[in-house]
């Protein structure tokens, strides 16, 4: 992940405020010498740091700035999800600290350790990589969904409702599209009343991470294996199969405009297929994909309305970086994507 340097004091860094967060970490955690900071660039949503006092690394994560949709950008739900998953089969950084303290930085926060390696957001990342490095890093990718997908999801308790939870994501996604849309686009009502019909039954309750992505994940330094899956703000317990159909989505290179990049995925000829990426995964999971149409036209669908809320937050001049601009320029042709899906199943 690129780090834009912080300025003396870090006080250009929108949502970081280090004179009222060096006393918080003093008392929390206790600092070893001044703290400095740097912004992670490259996200489209939570506002994500990295901070050192000269001895030991952090990464902290915050909401965005301006408009944020209700239940978007839980960062108590992530802190908790990491703090459950860490020490399971599931890669995560360890979680230090949750702040829910407004005081601090204007919003919730949380803290964790910063974890080594790499992440391949951008096609730059990916076009110099083995052919062969990159196909293992699929398969790690796709490995490592399986086995969050099979973790007991009684590690997180409470932290959703399995029962109808698919239904309800249609339904809470369409709201939110509602609370984000700067436009009119009739294809939505006919897309979330497809979607309302075809609903399948959910063959297995998992923890489910709510946006798995080749970008969301940490590569080991000296390996394609994984060293940590981050972003967890969309996780809950629910049919893992979104996950799946969300993943396949990313694999298309039009999501680049939502991401702000180069499509990683298509720079790089080791990547295997969605049908390779789907055929693995059902292999290690045992699940039927016999719906699996569905569940990449909601994933289609899902992306459209995030990609309007970034476009929303662009519009009003609250977004932090560059490539922002693009998001809203995707939204249509996600919204013909889950379409063509779902007339093709």
């Amino acid at each position: 992940m690129a780090a834009e340097p912080a300025a003396a004091g870090a006080d250009r860094l929108v949502g970081l405020d280090l004179a009222r967060l060096t006393p918080y970490l003093e008392s929390a955690v206790g600092l070893a010498g001044p703290l400095r900071a740097s912004l992670v660039t490259g996200g489209r949503s939570n506002l994500t740091y990295r901070l050192t006092d000269g001895r030991s690394r952090w990464v902290l994560r915050r909401p965005p700035v301006g408009h944020v949709l209700p239940t978007a950008h839980d960062m108590a739900r992530e802190y908790r999800v990491i703090s459950a998953l860490h020490g399971t089969a599931v890669p995560v950084p360890a979680p230090v600290v949750l702040c829910r303290d407004h005081d601090v930085l204007g919003a919730d926060f949380y803290v964790m350790e910063q974890v080594d390696g790499t992440v391949l957001r951008d096609a730059a990342d990916t076009a110099g990589l083995a052919p062969e490095s990159a196909r293992r890093r699929a398969l790690s990718l796709v490995e490592t969904l399986v086995a969050l997908h099979t973790t007991d999801p009684s590690v997180l308790e409470g932290l959703g409702r399995p029962e109808g939870f698919t239904a309800r994501q249609v339904a809470r996604w369409a709201k939110q599209w509602s609370l984000s849309a700067t436009r009119e686009l009739p294809e939505v009502a006919e897309l979330v009343g497809r979607l309302e019909r075809a609903v399948p039954p959910a063959q297995r309750v998992s923890v489910v991470h709510g946006d798995y992505r080749l970008d969301n994940v940490i590569f080991a330094p000296d390996g394609d294996g994984i060293a940590a899956v981050i972003d967890w703000e969309l996780s809950t317990l629910g049919d893992p199969l979104t996950d799946l159909g969300l993943l396949l989505v990313y694999w298309d290179p039009r999501t680049a405009d939502v991401t702000g990049t180069r499509h990683a995925v298509s720079a790089n000829p080791g990547f295997p297929d969605r049908e390779t990426l789907a055929r693995v995964y059902a292999d290690a999971s045992g699940l039927d994909l016999s719906p699996l149409d569905f569940y990449v036209a909601f994933g289609y669908f899902k992306l459209a309305v995030i990609a309007e809320g970034i476009h929303s937050r662009y519009l009003a001049g609250q977004t932090v970086g560059e490539g922002f601009e693009r998001a809203g320029t995707a939204v249509p042709g996600l919204v013909a994507a889950a379409l063509e899906v779902l007339e093709g199943s």
